[in-house]
């Protein structure tokens, strides 16, 4: 611990006062020399210059150049120094014979050298540098840029140069890698090797890096240490690279396994030190035999083409001498920094700012910035990640030139003001004083850089400016939260492009004649066009790649080259697509509305309302947004939260799902929710813009005035404020009626005198509300972080911490209204009660782009997937679910926030979403005009016990709380106690929602070991794997080419033989059913007897059966892959079966695709790995669903037909994969329904196998609102104690449970490593136009698309209803067909459907006697009839059961429906949903081939056959008038239609007479009669029969005197009586007698002997009367 603390303060504290210098007890005495020379040198230099020379520019005449050449010179020999490392010669020098030795060596036996670039009569030329490091220093070092020793073509060790270089000498013994601290790759060998010379190197070659077809992709690596035989002395090459690829199909050696570890260890390694010899050389010598002999490295610096100088100190002390600047424009960059900070710098001296001391403070100013551009402080207090950031080092020279040039600009505008005075709210900003006071404020914030930049108060560079545009677009131009720095320096320039657009328009306005009721045309067209472009920008993503992504498909689409033998190339992600999709919707809409909006907005603005209504209609205005944004933003949201105002018990205002106990569909949008919606539509897009409108007109005048801010700067504030006021108001209108109603009472009431026009006043009150809100959370957080009934102590330092910040309450108020001001997180200290101020950051917060990738196939290699199993633990495995939850969450969480699901919500949000497992973070960061982008973060399954007391917190419920401080009296009903009341206001966090839908995955796993414990239930698993191999291998489509293959057919000629036995000994008579126990084996007789049925059935199935015998090939190829899978299974299981555990291991071998062809018998499997890939893969996998199957109906796959179904349902449901397959992500992404997996699970000591089913449905969620700025604050806490501070106490006090702040479950979900979330997704954008509910309210994005279907189906229904209901007599909406050709699709699409297919009934005959075919239809008519999807036989069976189910039925069917028909929206286009009693089919546009096959069927019936007729013979041609065919005989035509399209539909075809067309509708002489049931009596006519107008023509008199009450006398129609239909009148019927006068069907009723009018939506229909 005292170490620690010492290094914190050395490299910590005093580096950042210093800049990044301080003493380093581990390096060496040149190393901290040269440092502190240097530090003194940029020190000295300025402050000796300003004492000695006079404040003239000679000072910077000397003092920039001197700078300039010094670290020219550094940053020059530096990138020369570490190029050298990275591509120079290595050369091996003995200490005794440094000058001498080398031409001796040269002719020496075991020399291979190559010809040097100085030639082979090199005088020696060059020279060393003397050796400026300690002994203990190690002689060479790495880099994170390695280097290694590279193989030539020839696979001979040695140089990639052509400079001169002897033969590596080799080490190839076992002992490479001695320790996990030897890095180094030894080529040193004794004395016989050298001897041997390529002999040896040869043999070398043939056992280390003989590879036999094998590459290993082995990482960049350069060896810690060089050794060599001290006999044989030579200079050794190593060159700059060597790659070598690995493909995992080939097998590795032991030597190759063992070098391929070596040179792939862990990067953290390759800066450590070695400094051990070998033991292999250590050993012949004695300590004083050592050191005579010890070999001397160093490296050759080229200085000139023939002139180099030898380097003798390695990587490491490099490094530690000065920063690596890989690139020449890092440092040109550098070298130009260090200028310019000479140069303000010195400016600034000479210019008199500082006197005294503080020319001095000034100096170190200077010299900390200058030096930590040759060595920055690691870690920076402000670094937000671990090691070296590079970033990092052009941070205090950078904000240095910012100060200096701020501090110049306001002193020359100080001393060089203009007449024109700028004042706003009494304040002249253009004042000589409050330029001079900015002035000096930024000079005393200058001067205390070392303590700013050791607490951390200013940011990476980077960061600063994604937070500076980020600011300003939000503040200043009312723009969104920005995703990344490209997306805020995009956003900001979007902004800045739109005011300079707006600005000439306002300016050109401003320049016109006004007059109090006279308003320039040009101001009003620059309004409208304001609105437009407010309404544009705010449905803007602020991230442009999608966009760009856009825009690049469309100008430059790209072919997608797919390779069959890629297993990736399936697999494809859905989201990329479909946000582009989503993209290019909301441009074409923008493209309609912003042009609708902005002559809308123009019309109303030219038309002088703004100035004739007033004053009345700016008050009208205030009143209604005040309602409004009450009733939406605080009734609303408090009345449907779980503990209104915290004080109610439950929700005010429930959904459908509050009480149920598992949901089974969607969440069911509720009155309010709906009410919701609307309110804020009208709220956004009608209120707030006329009121900016209003203001605009208002004040324009007043601002633009010579006494305001006149016209130039004027006509900019009126563009920047409404712009501002109306992209906030499009964007977020959550908490904007306070903003409005506040400044309007403020301004108007209480302090009128000093407003500065309505519309400034609005402007400047919104930004210091946003910062007024900001410190509101921040103050709560720190009241409820710390009171003390609720603290929790984490560690002793809390214990302490707690009394002492009681004092220091002042300066916390004072750092909260700071921090709120410039937006930076307030953290606790160690997760204490003491709070400071950090860095400023973006509303995104994290800096680095982090997202989880998870550990799959598709990103390892096989060898570690084989040997090792990477990503096997459950967190890897379980990430897949939130990542599920994320695109779930794509999907809908637009809508369901726009819909109040969430309660209130603003840029920055946290909310938790908690169920029963999962547990995710979801930060909100950009919020649009219907766009959402968040992030979720998602914690482990099984947390710590920390975090399950937090889980606890959240999902436990206080309603039975009956507290009141310390006694329990209970509380009153529906309303919380006091006690819980009090606790609820003191939490950092809130129940919003306790029942939130959400689609995603149920998670069921069994343990595998309990499955298959005993034998048999594993012989049923094996019986299962033969039969889904014979059933892959009939239902392939490559069958007859592998039976015609002769390679394979070569390969199983043993097997044809009918006398054939497999004996191998991994086949166990236990699990084997066809185990042959008399030829102790598997023969092929004893396999026909068990699956020679099943393969003959399989057979039969195919298209083209084929010829199944006990001799037959197919039968051959089944037998061969079935011994062959049952073999991997057994060597999978080294050959131990009958033991469970080796059971299951080669179980998931093989599950996972791991199969190992050990037999010489099997490998005619090679012919074709096709079936290994597609037979033997799936067989495994199959098995494993059918074995769970086996439990709950052992016998049922006892038949063959079962079993075949079984199958082919599981292959069209069920997705099968191993977890680590890509396909399995695929799945899941794509939303399969069920999936199923075999879990290896090896995490903490326990090692056991589960099969995983996933099933899809509506998962229920608790949504729980926490305080953002708890949340900021904690992350930021949590990076500077790990970060800066370098606490690695795994049980550190801050990330104890605090459950009023949630303080384990926040910081855990920070980035990895400073927490351990197991998945963090990347940025991800949802928009509202993908919210199916949401788009049934307010309806679907309008685009020129839209508008045009629209307009092309409105036209077909009213084509195809007024050629119904004006010629052929027949209902308008019942002969609408939908609108063309979406309907046709529709129905295509309907036909294709097998869910569409109605259940089969009765099937009349002409054998079956009169009235057997008189069910209703059971056919599902095509969309483009005029009739839905719903099950008509289903439904009339529901119907004739009983009353009740008649209801029931009647509520859930489409077709049977006793409202009026209406259109609802499908996929495919507009789909009337009919009435199927009363709906006629024109025939008149039907195809004169199905008219006549009509007609031709009339024609065959016989007619002497009693009952009623369903088709009238005598159909009119197509140019006749259209004939209508009642609903009763649809079935008839659509099979008709159904045989012409493809369909192929029962129907009940039914003789009957001739009939006219006028007798059509008499039920009695051509119709089907229909059993009716009364649902509503309001819908009786009871009078009609007595009318004087005879509105009706009735069938008969004597009918029409008893069909009302005048006849009824005591008898009424009551509700549920049933009778049936004996005429009906239909409107606008060309026949009088079958005419309506309304506009609804009118039916005739006959009830027992009464006779009842009624229209038809009053009755509920029966079905046929039998």
């Amino acid at each position: 611990m005292g170490s620690q603390t010492l290094q914190i303060l050395r490299q910590g504290v005093w580096a950042a006062l210093s800049g990044g210098w301080y003493y380093d007890p581990h390096q060496a005495t040149f190393v901290n020399a040269l440092h502190l020379y240097l530090w003194l040198f940029l020190l000295g230099l300025p402050f000796t210059l300003y004492m000695a020379l006079p404040s003239s520019m000679i000072i910077v005449a000397v003092y920039c150049p001197v700078i300039a050449a010094v670290f020219i010179v550094l940053k020059m020999v530096n990138y020369r120094l570490h190029r050298a490392l990275d591509a120079g010669e290595i050369v091996d020098r003995n200490a005794n014979e440094f000058t001498d030795q080398r031409s001796k060596t040269e002719q020496g036996n075991c020399s291979t050298r190559r010809k040097d670039s100085n030639g082979p009569s090199d005088p020696g030329g060059g020279i060393e540098m003397a050796e400026f490091i300690r002994e203990a220093t190690p002689p060479v070092g790495c880099s994170s840029r390695n280097s290694y020793a590279g193989l030539d073509p020839s696979n001979q060790i040695g140089s990639g140069s052509s400079r001169l270089g002897t033969a590596a000498t080799i080490k190839g013994d076992t002992d490479t890698a001695k320790t996990s601290d030897d890095i180094s790759l030894s080529l040193g060998q004794s004395s016989s090797l050298c001897k041997e010379g390529s002999e040896e190197q040869g043999k070398f070659s043939s056992t280390l890096y003989e590879t036999g077809g094998c590459d290993m992709s082995l990482v960049n690596f350069e060896p810690a240490a060089r050794r060599a035989s001290n006999i044989c002395d030579t200079d050794s090459h190593v060159s700059s690279s060597t790659s070598v690829r690995f493909y995992p199909h080939d097998v590795l050696s032991l030597p190759q396994i063992r070098l391929n570890r070596l040179l792939t260890i862990d990067t953290d390694l390759l800066e450590q030190q070695d400094i051990d010899l070998s033991p292999d050389l250590a050993a012949p010598y004695g300590p004083t035999e050592e050191a005579a002999h010890k070999v001397k490295h160093y490296y050759r610096f080229w200085i000139l083409p023939q002139l180099w100088i030898g380097i003798n100190f390695d990587r490491l002390t490099l490094l530690a001498l000065f920063d690596r600047n890989r690139e020449i424009l890092e440092n040109v960059l550098a070298v130009i920094l260090a200028i310019l900070v000479a140069f303000l710098g010195s400016i600034l001296l000479i210019q008199g700012f500082f006197r005294d001391i503080w020319v001095f403070q000034f100096c170190l100013v200077i010299a900390s910035c200058q030096y930590s551009l040759l060595k920055s402080v690691q870690p920076d207090s402000s670094s937000p990640r671990h090691g070296h950031n590079r970033i990092i080092a052009y941070s205090r020279p950078v904000y240095f030139c910012l100060c200096c040039g701020l501090i110049w600009l306001l002193d020359y505008g100080s001393r060089n003001l203009t007449t024109t005075k700028f004042k706003l709210y009494g304040i002249t900003f253009t004042s000589p004083l409050v330029l001079i006071s900015a002035r000096d404020l930024v000079i005393v914030f200058t001067l205390c850089f070392p303590i700013v930049f050791f607490i951390g108060l200013l940011p990476q560079v980077n960061t600063f400016v994604m937070y500076l545009c980020e600011q300003l677009d939000i503040h200043i131009f009312g723009g969104n939260a920005t995703t990344s720095l490209l997306a805020a320096l995009y956003s900001f320039a979007c902004s800045v492009v739109a005011v300079a657009l707006l600005y000439g328009l306002c300016y050109g306005a401003l320049k016109d004649s006004w007059d109090g009721q006279h308003i320039p045309v040009l101001f009003s067209i620059f309004c409208g066009l304001l609105v437009a472009v407010s309404y544009h920008l705010s449905r803007q993503s602020s991230d442009p790649s999608v966009l760009f992504s856009l825009v690049q498909s469309k100008i430059f689409p790209k072919t997608e080259e797919k390779n069959p033998e890629d297993p990736l190339s399936e697999v494809k992600d859905p989201l990329p697509e479909k946000l582009r999709n989503s993209v290019s919707e909301r441009l074409q809409s923008d493209l309609v509305v912003c042009i609708v909006i902005g002559v809308l907005y123009f019309a109303i603005h030219v038309s002088t309302v703004f100035t004739v209504l007033q004053p009345a209609l700016k008050y009208v205005l205030y009143a209604l947004v005040g309602f409004v944004g009450f009733v939406t933003h605080y009734v609303l949201p408090q009345v449907r939260k779980q503990l209104p105002w915290h004080c109610f018990s439950h929700p005010l205002l429930k959904t459908v799902e509050y009480n149920q106990y598992e949901v089974r569909n969607a969440a069911t949008v509720m009155w309010f929710e709906k009410l919701h919606v609307w309110l804020l539509f009208v709220e956004k897009n009608i209120i707030y813009p006329l009121i900016v409108l209003n203001e605009l007109s208002s004040s324009a005048e007043t601002i633009a005035s010579p006494k305001k801010l006149d016209t130039e700067l004027g006509a900019l504030m009126i563009t920047i404020a409404g712009l501002k006021l109306l992209r906030s108001s499009f964007s977020s209108p959550t908490y904007q009626y306070v903003t409005v109603i506040f400044t309007v009472l403020f301004f108007k009431i209480d302090y009128e005198a000093f407003s500065e026009t309505m519309l400034l006043d609005l402007f400047f009150m919104s930004i210091l509300f946003n910062k007024l809100w900001e410190l509101l959370y921040k103050l709560q957080f720190v009241y409820t972080y710390i009171a003390p009934w609720q603290i929790t102590w984490g560690s002793a330092f809390h214990a302490f911490a707690q009394p002492f910040a009681v004092p220091h309450s002042a300066m916390l108020f004072v750092q909260a209204a700071v921090s709120a001001f410039f937006s930076t997180p307030l953290n606790p200290f160690l997760g204490s009660a003491i709070f400071i101020t950090s860095y400023v950051r973006p509303v995104k917060f994290w800096e680095r782009d982090y997202n989880t990738k998870r550990v799959d196939h598709s990103n390892t290699r096989l060898a570690s997937q084989l040997d090792r199993n990477p990503g096997s633990d459950d967190n890897n495995l379980n990430s897949i679910f939130y990542e599920h939850l994320t695109r779930s969450l794509q999907h809908s969480l637009c809508g369901d926030l726009l819909l109040g699901r969430w309660g209130n919500y603003s840029t920055g949000d946290c909310f938790i979403l908690a169920s029963d497992y999962l547990n995710a973070l979801v930060h909100l960061i950009e919020i649009g005009n219907g766009l959402v982008t968040f992030q979720l973060r998602g914690l482990e399954f099984r947390g710590t016990y920390c975090q399950q007391r937090e889980v606890e917190a959240i999902t436990e419920g206080v309603e039975e709380d009956e507290g009141f401080c310390c006694c329990e009296p209970g509380h009153i009903p529906h309303v919380l106690s006091f006690n819980a009341a009090f606790s609820q206001r003191w939490l950092a966090w809130e129940v919003i929602v306790t029942k939130y839908i959400l689609e995603g995955y149920s998670i069921t796993d069994n343990s595998a070991a309990s499955m298959l414990q005993v034998f048999d239930l594993r012989k049923v698993l094996t019986t299962y794997y033969v039969k889904g191999i014979i059933y892959y291998v009939t239902t392939s489509s490559k069958l007859e080419e592998w039976l015609a293959n002769e390679t394979m057919q070569e390969g199983l000629r043993l097997c044809a033989d009918r006398n054939y036995v497999d004996v191998d000994p991994t086949f166990n008579p236990n699990i084997d059913e066809d185990y042959d126990h008399r030829l102790a084996g598997i023969s092929r007789e004893s396999f026909c007897v068990i699956y020679l049925s099943w393969i003959e059935y399989c057979s039969s199935r195919r298209a083209k059966p084929l010829d199944v015998d006990k001799d037959s090939s197919l039968v051959t190829l089944c037998y061969g892959l079935c011994v062959l899978g049952r073999r991997a299974l057994g060597t999978a299981s080294h050959h131990m079966s009958s033991n469970l555990e080796s059971f299951l291991y080669g179980l998931h071998a093989l599950f996972k695709g791991d199969f190992r062809i050990s037999s010489i018998r099997d490998e005619w499997i090679f012919a074709d790995m096709e079936l290994l890939r597609k037979v033997v893969v799936p067989g495994i996998r199959m098995s494993i669903k059918l074995h769970q199957d086996h439990f709950t109906s052992p016998d049922e796959y006892d038949d063959p037909t079962v079993l075949y179904e079984a199958i082919v349902s599981h292959e069209k449901n069920l997705v099968i994969a191993h977890e680590g397959d890509p396909a399995w992500r695929s799945a899941v992404l794509a939303n399969s329904p069920s999936l199923l997996a075999l879990r290896h699970v090896m995490d903490d000591g326990t090692n056991e196998y589960k099969i995983i089913m996933l099933n899809r449905r509506y998962l229920s969620f608790r949504v729980i609102k926490v305080n953002k700025e708890c949340v900021r604050g904690l992350w930021a806490g949590q990076q500077q104690e790990l970060v800066f501070l370098r606490n690695r106490n795994p049980e550190r006090g801050s990330i104890q449970n605090a459950k009023q702040a949630l303080r384990n479950m926040i910081n855990s979900s920070c980035d990895q490593p400073i927490g351990y979330p197991i998945f963090v997704s990347p940025l991800t954008t949802s928009y509202s136009d993908s919210h199916e509910q949401l788009k049934e309210i307010l309806g679907g994005p309008i685009s020129l698309g839209n508008i045009r279907n629209f307009i092309v189906s409105t036209w077909h229904r009213l084509r195809k209803g007024c050629g119904a209901g004006c010629n052929s007599g027949g209902n308008i909406e019942d002969s609408d067909t939908g609108g063309g050709p979406s309907s046709t699709s529709n129905s295509a699409t309907t036909a294709n459907d097998p869910h569409s297919s109605a259940s089969q009934g009765s099937t009349g005959n002409p054998g079956q006697a009169p009235g057997a075919g008189l069910h209703p239809p059971v056919t599902s008519y095509p969309p483009t009839l005029g009739t839905s999807h719903s099950s008509q036989s289903v439904q009339s069976g529901l119907v004739r059961q009983s009353p009740a189910r008649a209801s029931v039925a009647s509520q859930s069917s489409y077709c049977y429906s006793s409202r009026h028909s209406s259109l609802r929206m499908s996929t495919t286009g507009f789909v009337p949903c009919r009435r199927s009693s009363t709906s006629q089919i024109s025939l008149r546009n039907l195809p004169s081939s199905i008219q006549s096959r009509l007609s031709m069927v009339n024609q065959m019936e016989p007619s002497s056959q009693s009952g009623p007729a369903c088709v009238p013979h005598g159909l009119p041609s197509s140019s006749s008038s259209s004939q209508s065919i009642p609903a009763c005989k649809h079935h008839t035509l659509v099979g008709f239609l159904g045989t012409d399209g493809g369909q192929s539909c029962a129907a009940d075809v039914q003789p009957g007479s001739t009939s006219s067309p006028a007798n059509n509708s008499h039920a009695k002489k051509g119709e089907v009669i229909y059993r009716v049931q009364i649902v509503d009596p309001g819908q009786i006519l009871d009078g009609i029969n007595l009318s004087k107008r005879k509105e009706l023509q009735w069938p008969d008199e004597g009918i029409r005197l008893k069909a009302g009450r005048n006849s009824w006398k005591d008898w009424s129609p009551q509700e549920g009586m049933e009778g049936h239909v004996i005429h009906r009148w239909v409107p606008c019927s060309r026949d009088p007698g079958t005419r309506s006068h309304i506009d609804k069907t009118v039916l005739l009723v006959q009830i027992e002997d009464k006779y009842v009018t009624v229209i038809e939506t009053g009755v509920l229909e029966l079905g046929a009367e039998v």
